[in-house]
C-alpha cells in the first residue's frame, strides 16, 4: 500500500482536498518528500516493512500539515486592529523522527554494547586472584569491562589471545 493524499486526510480526520487543488498537490509532494527522505537513508524502499513505510510517512506528513513552517507566532497590525496567530514550532519541511527511524531499521540487537552475565569463578576468563574468586561481589581483574574475553587488569591479555 502506498500512503495517498485521502489516507493524509483521514489521519488528520477531515474531508481530503479536491484532487485538482494546490492543497492536493502538495500533499502529494511532501509525501514522495517523505518517502526520499526514508530511501536516502535506508535505500530500497521495497526491502523495508510496507506497514512501517506507510505508516511513517503518513505521520510526517500528517505532522507538517498541522504544523507546515516554523513561525512561532505571527502577529498583523493595520491602524486600531490586530492578528495574531501562534505555531508550534516545525522544521518548515517534512521530518521524520527519530523514533520513526527506529521502527523503519530497528537495531540489531544480537551483538549490544553491554550484556547481563551471571558472575562467578565459573564465568568467563577471570584471573585466580579476581575478586570474584575470593568470594567478592565485584570483578577486580576487568573482564567484565572486555565482555567477558580477557582480564583486563591484575595480568591482563597476552599478545597471542591467552591470558595470565
Amino acid at each position: 500500500m502506498t500512503v495517498a493524499p485521502a489516507d493524509i486526510a483521514v489521519e488528520l480526520g477531515r474531508t481530503a482536498p479536491d484532487s485538482t487543488s494546490a492543497e492536493y498537490a502538495q500533499w502529494e509532494l511532501w509525501i514522495a518528500d517523505a518517502r526520499m527522505l526514508i530511501s536516502a537513508r535506508l535505500g530500497d524502499l521495497t526491502a523495508l516493512d510496507q506497514g512501517r513505510l506507510d505508516y511513517v510517512v503518513r505521520q510526517a506528513v500528517s505532522a507538517h500539515v498541522r504544523r507546515p513552517d516554523d513561525a512561532t507566532q505571527v502577529t498583523v497590525a493595520v491602524d486600531d486592529g490586530q492578528s495574531s496567530r501562534t505555531y508550534r514550532t516545525a522544521k518548515g519541511r517534512v521530518e521524520i523522527l527519530d523514533e520513526w527511524w527506529d521502527l523503519l531499521a530497528p537495531a540489531d540487537t544480537t551483538t549490544r554494547a553491554f550484556s547481563i552475565r551471571p558472575q562467578g569463578s565459573s564465568c568467563g576468563p577471570h584471573v585466580p586472584w579476581c575478586a570474584l574468586n575470593m568470594g567478592g561481589t565485584y570483578c577486580s581483574c576487568g573482564a567484565d569491562l572486555t565482555n567477558y574475553a580477557y582480564p583486563l587488569y591484575e595480568g591482563g591479555a597476552l599478545s597471542d589471545g591467552d591470558y595470565y
